[in-house]
């Protein structure tokens, strides 16, 4: 196997890293976010030594009800440590994630990892029910923002360096770099759910294998990851996220590679420092009027509607632009496409991830000998 060769079936091998970046809203609201862990080879392998390839990534992400869901879910009041049961009803969510990621070898073996998400979201929902509006309907409340989200720096050691198969082992931490004090127009901060950044860094553990099984033919993979995230300054801890990723890639043309995965994740129900109220309904003698309260101690809590289960199958393809044209502007740069498709999803009556898309652009640079 020559180098160019090489090269391309690494970056071909897909595997799984998501990017769950949350856009401030005006209302308070724990509105469902999802991490769209559509991923490329080139992130999860080591590259040679002193080479850096580089991925520029566009993901659009849309979020829907479920049939035979209500969308009615907790909000979330950090300002007064308040989380309130039923108050308001999710409509829609589009997130648009700009991201370049830069993956260099600092050894044949060790690699350092590096991803910089910019983030458009756009957001509708009801809020305020069984408070706001004539008859406790509430109102509709729709938002949009962007900014840069958090950033995660990985460390990774291949352990099985072989001709048809490798092992690496992977080390990461989220740094609170993305948005995270948002406030409303009443100096309130805005709740973490709907931040650009989580506000508390996170730690990632990962191991990726991937093996030719037919050599410079057809590549098997699997990818497995955890991430714990520290509850931040406003008492909001997301919770744990755990994906799982297994796939073939088929190289059909010399400038083609066809690509198949299917993707798990599972995420744990968010906890939050709070006292625990609901919204009124009209079998109360005061409605509509303020949230009703149940417990008014402060402690930890489960946020109802977050957490959720998600697998989905992912075909893709991608397109090695020097094999279609040698010139200096193609040398080792690729192009790809991934469609993920839902095939079984449970949301908490949240929104839930639909039909995800992935655009992204491959080159590699040998920066030093």
């Amino acid at each position: 196997m020559n180098r160019r060769t090489g090269l391309y079936a690494l970056m071909v091998c897909a595997v799984s890293m998501g990017f769950g970046m949350l856009a401030a809203s005006p209302g308070q609201a724990s509105c469902g976010a999802v991490q769209c862990f559509v991923v490329i080879g080139s992130q999860q392998q080591v590259p040679q030594k002193g080479r850096l390839t580089v991925n520029g990534i566009y993901n659009y992400t849309p979020m829907r009800l479920l049939d035979d869901t209500s969308g009615v879910i907790a909000a979330v009041d950090q300002h007064d440590r308040r989380l309130i049961l039923d108050h308001h009803q999710e409509i829609r969510t589009i997130t648009q994630t700009y991201t370049l990621n830069l993956n260099y070898g600092v050894t044949e073996r060790f690699g350092l990892e590096v991803n910089i998400p910019f983030m458009n979201r756009q957001h509708s929902h009801i809020d305020g029910l069984g408070e706001d509006g004539a008859m406790g309907e509430g109102e509709l409340s729709q938002f949009s923002d962007n900014g840069l989200g958090d950033i995660r720096i990985t460390a990774k050691y291949n352990v099985l360096p072989t001709l048809r198969s490798m092992v690496v082992m992977g080390f990461g931490v989220d740094l609170p770099t993305g948005k995270h004090e948002q406030t409303e127009s009443n100096g309130h901060v805005i709740e973490s759910p709907t931040q650009m950044g989580r506000g508390q860094p996170g730690l990632i553990g990962s191991i990726y294998q991937s093996y030719e099984l037919i050599p410079m033919k057809l590549n098997q993979f699997s990818y497995a990851s955890y991430r714990h995230t520290f509850r931040n300054n406003d008492g909001y801890q997301f919770g744990d996220e755990y994906l799982l990723n297994v796939g073939l890639n088929y190289v059909a043309r010399p400038w083609l590679t066809l690509m198949g995965q299917f993707n798990y994740r599972y995420l744990v129900h968010d906890n939050m420092s709070a006292s625990l109220e609901r919204s009124a309904t009209p079998a109360d003698a005061v409605f509509p009027d303020d949230p009703i309260v149940i417990d008014p101690e402060i402690k930890d809590r489960r946020v109802p509607n977050t957490g959720s289960t998600y697998l989905a199958f992912t075909p893709g393809f991608q397109i090695g632009l020097s094999q279609l044209v040698d010139s200096a502007w193609t040398k080792a740069t690729s192009l790809y496409f991934y469609s993920q498709i839902p095939v079984a999803r449970d949301s908490n009556n949240n929104l839930a991830q639909g039909t995800s898309f992935v655009f992204g652009l491959t080159r590699s640079f040998q920066v030093m000998e």
